[in-house]
């Protein structure tokens, strides 16, 4: 089945704006869903072909369908592998609109939790012929309000950032739920971070991952 992510991501700029975000959700029934550190490595996707043949042996059958509609199908595909509370995760996501399927609001996701390392699987994708975008390391909180996602990270370079995000199964439902999302945020006295500005942040980070990886840095791109 395919899903289709909407997501939009504000720049919360400091912990103790973070903690207000917290204490609103909380206010109005969210309640904290996980908590965990993440490790999330990017790559370069040149040939969608030769990732398909290399990897459907390792997607469930039930997952099969979907991992090969993904990468016929979406656009800009960002491939990228996951760890997060013991778990190895491989990921694809694609954009179904003008964004990036880095950064853009609407995507198509594919996920598949894996049995093997995340050295091993970041491994495979470079026997596959992809190379490393870069590496993102994070803290997170997931809280739940009703059927959104909101979840608060503390993130390598970019500092403190939320994220409001609901999965469906319907394209035709991203538009309303875009908006949705927004009237939330702004309920709760957060703005959009616009997309060329993280756009500016993304390749900033991409090209300088090495001085941020693992670490509390933070830099500000306007």
């Amino acid at each position: 089945m395919s899903l289709y992510e909407i997501e939009i991501k504000s720049l919360l700029g400091s912990k103790e704006n973070a903690d207000n975000l917290k204490a609103k959700v909380e206010a109005r029934g969210g309640s904290l869903a996980s908590e965990n550190k993440q490790l999330n490595h990017y790559f370069l996707l040149t040939d969608r072909a030769r990732l398909k043949e290399a990897f459907e042996k390792f997607i469930p059958d039930s997952k099969k369908t979907f991992f090969r509609q993904i990468l016929d199908e979406g656009k800009d595909c960002s491939v990228r592998t996951r760890e997060v509370d013991g778990k190895v995760i491989f990921v694809i996501k694609a954009s179904i609109g003008d964004d990036t399927s880095a950064n853009g609001i609407a995507k198509m996701e594919f996920e598949s939790e894996m049995n093997i390392t995340l050295d091993e699987l970041d491994q495979a994708l470079l026997d596959a012929g992809l190379e490393y975008q870069a590496k993102w390391s994070r803290e997170r909180e997931e809280y739940k309000l009703g059927d959104v996602n909101v979840c608060i990270d503390k993130n390598a370079g970019y500092g403190y950032l939320a994220e409001f995000e609901r999965v469906v199964p319907d394209r035709t439902l991203v538009d309303s739920i875009k908006q949705e999302l927004l009237e939330l945020m702004s309920e709760f006295g957060v703005e959009e971070l616009k997309q060329d500005r993280l756009e500016r942040m993304f390749a900033h980070y991409n090209a300088n991952w090495r001085d941020y990886y693992g670490t509390d840095k933070v830099f500000n791109i306007n």
